[in-house]
């Protein structure tokens, strides 16, 4: 920050922080309020807002080289709430992406929109993290975008996806779906020297480009004529797997055991978008979710009916979703 900022420099074993004035800071509140920051040991070229409401609160750079930040705790879950709003209206118009999605997949060869449109559906189908060009060549991590044809195979309407995701950690990702299956067999057979990604299109003078994540979020942007990223799909998806998780559950017997069943649920959706338990809590699951629940509202009645109708034939899997994810619509909207 170029602001005026506290500042932190090593003393023994711990820290010492500095005022604006260059003096020692003994104030016991700034502090408590400095300590309560959690700003890790690590990180260098720490500066701290000398006031307790400011909406950042520190910034520093970690080990990678990259400005992270703290903020005020309100200023976040202020944030925080606009951001599930905006996910809960894009999720309102899941279905017209949806079918454009289709529109774009019933297209011949592997140009532009087939190969897009097979990424969205990935994203949909799969929680995948869009990934990055940095992200691969700094840390040897990837996404939908950074996927090689190695990380990859197909067999039937299977594909199967292993590869190492953000925080190094081993994800293995199996999706049934005919549609994406044929495109996904198709990449992989393209001619070897078309590159190693996953995911390339063919432009109109036959050369071969290789999709980027800036070019996922602009096709979604393009198909929906929203504001809408791939990070909402993955936010979107851990929203519904959580509602569909508790509703499963059986009904709590006590307040420890409504306890142990959201972390449980938090655990569950945490292992299908490859991440922890902490970060879906803090970052993707709506915490609406989470407060109906713990006042006795869930979807369970929505997954019974569609389960019945599932199993009876009366009902497709995308069916079963479109309804699911609408009871999840009401539910937050209630």
């Amino acid at each position: 920050m170029n602001g005026p900022g506290f500042r932190r420099r090593r003393a023994g074993r711990g820290f010492a922080y500095y005022d604006l004035d260059g003096q020692l800071i003994r104030d016991d509140d700034q502090l408590d309020r400095i300590r309560g920051l959690a700003i890790p040991p690590a990180w260098k070229d720490v500066w701290i807002c000398p006031w307790p409401n400011g909406h950042i609160q520190a910034t520093g750079v970690d080990v990678a080289g990259r400005r992270q930040y703290r903020y005020h705790d309100q200023w976040r879950a202020r944030r925080d709430a606009e951001k599930h709003e905006r996910v809960l209206e894009i999720a309102r118009q899941l279905p017209d992406v949806r079918d454009a999605v289709r529109a774009g997949l019933r297209t011949r060869g592997l140009g532009r929109d087939r190969v897009l449109a097979t990424a969205i559906r990935l994203l949909d189908l799969g929680a995948f993290r869009v990934g990055s060009e940095q992200y691969e060549e700094e840390n040897g991590t990837y996404g939908l975008a950074t996927l090689k044809r190695a990380h990859v195979s197909v067999r039937g309407e299977r594909t199967f996806y292993s590869y190492v995701a953000k925080g190094g950690i081993e994800r293995e990702v199996e999706i049934t779906d005919r549609p994406t299956a044929t495109v996904v067999r198709q990449l992989l057979e393209r001619p070897a020297d078309a590159g190693e990604d996953l995911l390339a299109y063919q432009t109109d003078d036959g050369e071969w480009r290789d999709v980027t994540s800036a070019e996922i979020n602009a096709y979604l942007k393009e198909i929906s004529g929203a504001e809408i990223s791939a990070k909402d799909f993955r936010t979107w998806t851990a929203t519904v797997l959580m509602a569909a998780t508790l509703a499963e559950a059986p009904p709590p017997a006590s307040k420890t055991a409504r306890k142990k069943t959201i972390s449980a649920a938090y655990k569950v959706v945490s292992q299908q978008l490859g991440n922890t338990p902490a970060v879906c809590k803090a970052s993707y699951v709506d915490p609406r979710v989470v407060d109906r629940y713990e006042h006795g509202e869930t979807v369970a009645h929505v997954l019974e009916a569609a389960d019945e109708a599932l199993s009876s034939g009366g009902m497709a899997d995308r069916d079963t979703q479109k309804v699911l994810e609408q009871a999840v619509c009401r539910l937050l909207s209630a």
